[in-house]
């Protein structure tokens, strides 16, 4: 039996679509998602067989606790199923009263109601009514007057809204309506640009819900995230409406392993906080309107941003824009990759450098005092070897850069006051420190290394920053000469500790975060 729908402060629900191709496969997949936590299945009757009340009174029977909602989505609006309104709603009427909410276009309830008055509309009173538009183009022109028109209609329950975002600030719209709007919400921006919008849904009073595959491969739409990942990863059942929002800035930043790291980090050290991916294209607009947005609604609550590539300047600049605490070291090196944001105040450090310290000194079983003077060879002249020059010639040690270009190797030479030098002449006489800060090696091109094996002596350490694989070739060479070695992942855990730290003001659980990213890898 169908509940009484009931107006509160709602708590989103976890809806998993059922797209299955056979009775029998549907109720597996119904059992499945109540396994893995879904509060809610969306049986979608543009992709599954003819079902009738008695399959859903099977449905409750082997999961009394799962919700059902019923939808047959237009092909207009995403639907698979080409088939006109009367076909679609004849459908519809057959498993409505066994249903707990139904879904149906904004378009076809006011084109068709000549056909639902009797069927369909008799059973809306004791379940939720959730009237929606799609739009896979784009942001609908007209999306302020759609929702304003569902809002007022008094047979709408739950307003839904889904769009593709073609940017990230986009999002800020829906996050709106999910805090604020007059009824409750599922307000969903499809795309990469938009996956936010479904990590953060449980965040905000006004959510409805947002939707999670069974597994990859099964998405009904662009973007949607798996349950595991948003149960798992994204820590959905620990969310609430104080959530404090952390996020990787980067294009692109699907591949980040930055969630796998920081998520189980906060949940080891009991915060209420969610690390979540920023895909924001490589212009400052972009990224100074993202911050803007997000820092106009304190509710929003962001908190803090990891920085990667190609937003490292771009950070440095919206800080100085800011008149934000900015340390002296990322103001020399010229680029952020990690922002605090609190009591209205930005704060600016870089940890790339503080992490590569770390790591060379933990293998080397040194201080960073006890680098002065040391001859250090630094592979490449990008920005990676930016950060490491700065801080190596801040512990005062003796580099020498050596660069495939060396026009580039020497400017960044001149900047630190240090040496350069063409790649294929590492390495000097006396140099103690090989540090790799090129992508050579990187995965796929596992068999490459930037450096002969002839060149490397038992008395130095090698420092690849190459993280996938963890065990480069360079390495793999290192050690066979009997090098210290020293792997990409020390790096990566330590900057992204470091982070912790400044973000929580807490010892940072390496331990932990070194095996999050271990296993990624794995």
């Amino acid at each position: 039996m169908a509940q009484a729908v009931v107006y509160s402060r709602t708590m989103a629900r976890l809806i998993v679509p059922i797209t299955s191709s056979t009775k029998e496969q549907v109720l597996t997949d119904c059992c499945r998602a109540r396994e893995c936590g879904a509060d809610m299945v969306e049986l979608r009757l543009d992709y599954l067989p003819p079902l009738r009340h008695e399959d859903l009174a099977a449905i409750r029977r082997a999961a009394p606790d799962l919700q059902l909602l019923v939808t047959p989505r237009s092909p207009r609006e995403g639907g698979v199923w080409e088939a006109d309104d009367s076909t679609r709603i004849d459908r519809l009427r057959q498993v409505v009263e066994g249903a707990d909410a139904i879904d149906l276009e904004l378009d076809t309830w006011v084109r068709s109601q000549d056909l639902l008055e009797t069927e369909i509309r008799p059973h809306c009173a004791s379940r939720f009514l959730i009237l929606s538009a799609h739009d896979f183009q784009g942001r609908p022109r007209d999306l302020a007057r759609l929702i304003e028109r569902m809002n007022t209609m008094e047979e709408c329950q739950v307003v839904k809204v889904a769009f593709t975002a073609r940017h990230i600030s986009e999002c800020f719209e829906l996050f709106d309506l999910m805090y604020a709007n007059i009824k409750p919400v599922i307000a969903v921006a499809m795309g990469d640009a938009g996956v936010i919008t479904r990590i953060l849904a449980k965040r905000f009073p006004r959510s409805f819900g947002t939707f999670a595959s069974l597994e990859r491969g099964r998405e009904s739409a662009p973007g949607q995230l798996t349950i595991d990942e948003l149960k798992r990863l994204y820590r959905w059942d620990a969310l609430s409406l104080e959530t404090a929002v952390y996020g990787v800035i980067g294009y692109p930043v699907g591949h980040s392993m930055s969630p796998a790291i920081h998520n189980p980090a906060f949940e080891a050290a009991g915060l209420d906080a969610v690390y979540v991916p920023l895909l924001i294209e490589p212009t400052y607009e972009h990224f100074e309107d993202f911050l803007r947005e997000a820092l106009a609604r304190p509710w929003f609550g962001l908190a803090g941003c990891s920085v990667t590539i190609p937003h490292k300047a771009n950070a440095l600049k919206f800080a100085r824009q800011r008149q934000a605490e900015i340390e002296p070291l990322a103001e020399r090196i010229g680029a952020v990759n990690t922002l605090t944001f609190r009591d209205g105040r930005v704060r600016a450090h870089n940890t790339d450098y503080a992490g590569a310290l770390d790591a060379l000194t933990a293998g080397m079983g040194c201080s960073r005092s006890d680098l002065a003077g040391i001859e250090v060879a630094v592979l490449g002249a990008g920005g990676a070897a930016r950060g490491i020059v700065a801080g190596l010639r801040d512990c005062g040690a003796r580099v020498t850069i050596y660069n495939r270009t060396l026009e580039r190797a020497r400017e960044l030479a001149d900047e630190f006051d240090c040496k350069a030098a063409p790649l294929t002449e590492a390495v000097r006489a006396g140099t103690k420190v090989i540090i790799n800060a090129t992508s050579i090696g990187m995965h796929p091109h596992v068999e490459a290394s930037p450096l002969a094996a002839d060149r490397l002596r038992p008395d130095m350490t090698v420092f690849d920053t190459v993280y996938n694989p963890l065990s480069t070739k360079l390495l793999r060479e290192a050690g066979q000469v009997g090098c210290r070695t020293v792997d990409g992942v020390c790096m990566f855990v330590n900057q992204a500790a470091a982070q912790f730290e400044i973000w929580t003001g807490l010892r940072a659980p390496r331990d932990l975060m070194r095996q999050a990213v271990l296993a990624r890898l794995a």
